[in-house]
């Protein structure tokens, strides 16, 4: 015990000795620093979690763009273990979007100087002909973008800091990052898809075969496979709808617990337009008709089935019936909807 406790104490130690190394600008000492920070976070108490994880944030615009990275994770695995993502979001953030910028000019630069087969910033190491190529920051941000989409899924994981974020910077991130995602053929799927995960987010869904009507609020849900998951609990598992009903262990590990369990389809998604709104999508593929999304629920065209779960382990989603809408409101919204595909 009094190893342990020892153990602890000193990750808070690490942090502000690291404060300092950067401050002063010794990149000798800061890199011992940070090594003792790793060393000891596995024995840090809570609160020194709670305390090193917006003091670390407050440094990442103090760092060269490599370490930058690094420490952004570190951060990242400090809300992973309770620390307080709304504190240290802001910098996270702002780091991110300088990496996707960074990135997105590394791939110009790329195609300006002769174009071929970029280099995989997850298995190739930066060399003196990369940066003399494409120049140190772009190409530093090109081989920490990994990190920085690691760091911020860990901080996309929470709502406040989803509902928080302004609304044209997140769409200027999709936009850059889908720039990249063009330029260089590299996917970085997951941070797109907690950039694109909605909240509190109104969603109609027709019943075609029926002719039945539901008002819904969806929320933390990262593809159309939980979304169907949910949808099948709520709707048939309600006695609403006549479809397959998922278990009580397939529903929950698409809300919050851990884990995944197999299942099977229950319908086949469809958007008003009648083309198909595909599993592997997301909640915001779904049209906005009259201020809500609006999806049709067509039979399975065949049997489909695939792991029950979360897209994102550390993401609670929902999905819950606010009303059965009456039969006229009913009939209006079904003037928005073409036959199916």
């Amino acid at each position: 015990m009094i190893m342990n406790r020892k153990g602890r104490e000193r990750f808070l130690d690490a942090v502000t000795g690291f404060e300092t190394a950067v401050r002063e600008q010794d990149g000798a000492r800061s890199e011992q620093e940070f090594q003792k920070i790793h060393r000891h976070f596995g024995d840090a108490k809570q609160a020194e979690i709670d305390a090193g994880a917006p003091r670390l944030a407050a440094l990442l615009t103090q760092l060269p763009a490599g370490p930058r990275g690094m420490v952004a994770v570190t951060v990242g695995a400090c809300v992973e273990r309770g620390a307080d993502a709304g504190r240290c979001a802001p910098a996270l953030l702002d780091g991110l979007a300088d990496a996707v910028r960074g990135a997105g000019e590394f791939c110009a630069r790329w195609t300006e100087t002769g174009g071929g087969d970029l280099p995989d910033p997850e298995t190739d190491a930066p060399d003196d002909a990369v940066l003399e190529r494409v120049g140190p920051e772009p190409a530093m941000a090109w081989w920490t973008l990994p990190q920085w989409e690691m760091a911020a899924v860990a901080m996309l994981n929470h709502p406040a800091v989803r509902t928080g974020l302004d609304p044209a910077v997140r769409t200027g991130l999709l936009t850059s990052l889908r720039a990249v995602q063009e330029a260089s053929g590299h996917d970085f799927k997951c941070l797109t898809y907690a950039l694109l995960v909605l909240d509190d987010a109104p969603l109609v869904v027709l019943h075609r075969e029926s002719g039945a009507g539901f008002a819904l609020r969806m929320t933390g849900i990262g593809d159309n496979f939980q979304l169907h998951t949910l949808l099948a609990d709520v709707l048939a598992g309600g006695g609403h709808v006549a479809a397959r009903v998922p278990s009580a262990q397939e529903a929950a590990v698409c809300r919050d617990a851990p884990g995944q369990v197999p299942t099977t389809g229950s319908f086949n998604l469809a958007a008003p337009d009648g083309g198909w709104i595909w599993n592997e999508g997301t909640p915001s593929d779904i049209p906005v008709v009259d201020g809500a999304r609006l999806l049709v629920l067509d039979p399975p065209p065949y049997e489909r089935g695939w792991p029950a779960g979360r897209f994102f382990p550390g993401m609670t989603g929902d999905l819950t019936l606010e009303r059965v809408l009456g039969a006229d409101e009913t009939a209006r919204w079904f003037t928005h909807v073409q036959p199916a595909t």
